[in-house]
């Protein structure tokens, strides 16, 4: 449980500089391409601050925008180089500070990260080097491009001053311009900006005095790594210099991240997957903080409330820097401090936000995949707090309790409609149990725990180990059938007609299922290295099995976020695990596999005790010929329209119930805006 607010450090107010915020959140700055390709900003980024602003935040930081138009990082990324963006900035402003929620704006250089492949942006930095993620070459710059650089930061300050903005943001962290000057590895210069200890902080130092200097009354933040986590990086007490330096140029307060973005090894530290500690970078931060008298704000895998509690009674921060969990529920700090009576939806670190970035995507989450769009407000995320309509209700039965079922139910039900659930086997949950076997896995755990215990305290009915027939569809008399059944393991996809006694064959699902029988030293063989089959190797690696994995594609893992994969691949080829990509199977005979890589001569390994296939599942249509039968109009959802993931399987729920809600309306029971017109149950909570 989660402590009554008048006692939570988190939300105490508190200030910085010249300003007092409502609490101790502060809204990470975070992408999102949902701005135009000219970097206009759209009502769509307007909604989704604003939305953050209402669910309680005390500050936001917007997400990071360049200060030239040769250092775009993103298609659709928000900018501030000219002032035609003042406009649009100004009006995401004012729809933040109708909240009583102050806003920052963070600015940024990209430096030698500059990606030529997007926007035939020049990677720049202090010296010769090569961009590690896309291995462009690096022009150092000039001292005259060091000066001109730092006067297109005061210039984009100063249209974030008109815009509105309480503050900025220097984002000198996370392997960026600034940082590059920094670092002693990346920086060989031999002339004022390079070599000794102050001549790497220059470059920040006379920035930050070119922006104070210019708009003194501006609330100045610089963001920092607490450490690169890199061989040859800078040391703590180089860290704890500049972090000092910067307080005695000025600054209102330093704001810590850590690692770099040039690398998936160095960006991990930045963008963590799920095998880090929450309040991961607290130990990293506290000897910053305690070196200061500004304020801190401290990022990092802060998930829940009770995570940010204890960064602060640790006297770590002095403000938590919530990222991916505001993507996940803008409602967060609105839940935590008992404002909204209803669960948080927790992040579980499975980065697809970040990997669509990086695919020049707009951001989505997997626990929310109504980000950026209307129906994140309220009445849509949490339709429960809100009263049922006395007229437009559907009965409805959905076919399936795992969490695409569940998902459509906990809407349905919120909405006001008549639900109930069925489910073949004894218990629900579908394929989560398969989902958190692997290592580190537990943190998907509230994909369903936050649908399942939302669905029971709907008191929406479950009947588990009942198949539906067309005589049960008869006698519940449904208006309408979401069949949510999910996927099957699909047969091999090689002949294993031939296959040794010696040999077992299981399918991964299965594997998973019985992890037991895998003793050290068990040889298996994989077919399949998708996020499956190399989840599975890294549950056997666990047990001490002896793996091969062959996978027809160049890598493993492709349906996993970049930074959760690479950090599995090096788990894997630490401990040994074979693994062979680009391999054609050709056959399967004996206790031997044949496979071919690309032109290479033909080989062949030896399978082992077990042979496991992970070549992807088919829709479970078992219900369907029953549902076809009778009649009754229905809806096929999750994977047994198509297998994919839980983004995929969640979108297709929520979507598919609030259509049948519009479609309740729009038979004439009720008005198209008689729903959207509700005031909630406990509007005091609110």
């Amino acid at each position: 449980m989660i402590e009554p607010a008048a006692n939570m450090l988190l939300a105490q107010p508190g200030r910085i500089g010249g300003l007092r915020l409502k609490n101790r959140v502060v809204m990470a700055p975070m992408g999102t391409n949902y701005s135009t390709t000219d970097g206009l900003s759209t009502e769509r980024d307007k909604q989704y601050y604003e939305m953050r602003a209402k669910g309680g935040v005390g500050m936001i930081m917007t997400e990071a925008m360049v200060v030239t138009e040769q250092a775009r990082p993103h298609h659709n990324s928000l900018c501030c180089y000219h002032d035609r963006f003042i406009p649009g900035l100004a009006s995401i402003v004012e729809a933040i500070k109708r909240h009583d929620c102050h806003v920052f704006g963070q600015l940024n250089h990209r430096g030698g990260l500059l990606r030529r492949s997007v926007l035939n942006m020049e990677p720049v930095g202090p010296s010769p080097w090569v961009n590690p993620n896309t291995g462009d070459k690096v022009r150092p710059l000039t001292v005259e491009e060091i000066v001109e650089i730092q006067k297109l930061f005061v210039a984009s300050a100063r249209r974030l001053w008109l815009a509105g903005y309480d503050g900025v943001e220097i984002h000198a962290a996370n392997g960026y311009l600034f940082q590059q000057f920094f670092s002693r590895r990346i920086n060989q210069r031999t002339d004022a900006y390079g070599g000794s200890l102050q001549n790497r902080m220059r470059f920040l130092l006379e920035t930050v005095a070119r922006v104070r200097e210019a708009l003194p009354a501006l609330c100045l933040v610089v963001r920092l790594s607490a450490s690169e986590f890199a061989d040859g990086g800078y040391p703590e007490e180089e860290i704890i210099a500049l972090a000092q330096a910067l307080e005695h140029a000025g600054v209102d307060a330093i704001d810590l991240s850590g690692g770099s973005n040039e690398s998936p090894q160095l960006s991990k530290f930045c963008i963590q997957p799920p095998s880090f500690p929450r309040a991961c970078l607290l130990p990293y931060a506290k000897p910053i903080k305690q070196a200061l008298s500004i304020p801190v704000f401290l990022a990092g895998r802060i998930v829940s409330p009770q995570d940010a509690e204890h960064v602060l009674a640790e006297g770590g921060a002095d403000f938590v820097s919530v990222g991916r969990a505001l993507y996940v529920d803008p409602y967060w700090c609105d839940k935590a401090f008992g404002k909204i009576r209803a669960p948080i939806r927790q992040c579980i670190a499975c980065n697809v936000c970040f990997d669509r970035l990086t695919l020049e995507k707009d951001v989505s989450c997997v626990q929310n995949p109504m980000v950026g769009t209307e129906f994140e407000a309220l009445e849509y995320a949490e339709p429960q707090l809100f009263p049922a309509p006395a007229d437009g209700r559907r009965r409805v039965m959905v076919v399936g309790a795992g969490v695409a079922g569940v998902e459509a139910a906990r809407v349905l039900k919120g909405r006001g409609h008549d639900v109930e659930v069925w489910e073949a086997r004894p218990q629900p949950g579908g394929q989560v149990p398969l989902a958190v076997a692997a290592p580190d896995k537990e943190e998907v755990v509230p994909i369903w725990s936050y649908r399942w215990e939302s669905l029971k305290t709907m008191g929406v009915p479950l009947h588990l180990g009942v198949g539906v027939d067309t005589e049960q569809i008869r006698l519940f008399a449904p208006d309408h059938i979401v069949l949510a059944t999910g996927s099957a393991p699909a047969a091999p996809p090689v002949d294993v007609s031939g296959l040794a006694a010696t040999v077992s064959v299981m399918h991964a699902w299965d594997a998973f299922e019985r992890l037991e029988s895998f003793k050290p030293g068990t040889p298996v063989t994989i077919v399949g290295g998708g996020m499956v089959g190399a989840e599975l190797a890294d549950a056997l690696r666990v047990r001490g099995a002896s793996i091969t994995i062959v996978e027809r594609m160049p890598t493993i893992a492709t349906g996993m976020a970049r930074n959760n994969r690479f950090e599995l691949i090096e788990r894997l080829a630490a401990a040994g695990v074979e693994i062979i990509t680009n391999a054609r199977i050709m056959e399967i005979k004996g206790d031997r596999m044949a496979y071919q890589r690309g032109d290479d001569p033909p080989a062949s390994l030896r399978m082992g005790q077990w042979l496991i296939f992970a070549t992807g599942p088919r829709p479970k249509l078992s219900a369907l010929e029953s549902v076809q039968a009778s009649g009754i109009p229905f809806t096929r959802i999750g994977d047994c329209n198509k297998p994919g993931d839980f983004l995929a399987a969640i979108r297709d729920a929520a979507m598919t119930a609030l259509l049948m809600d519009l479609n309740s309306n729009r038979d004439g029971v009720g008005s198209p805006s008689h729903r959207t017109k509700r005031r909630p149950h406990h509007e005091e909570h609110l």
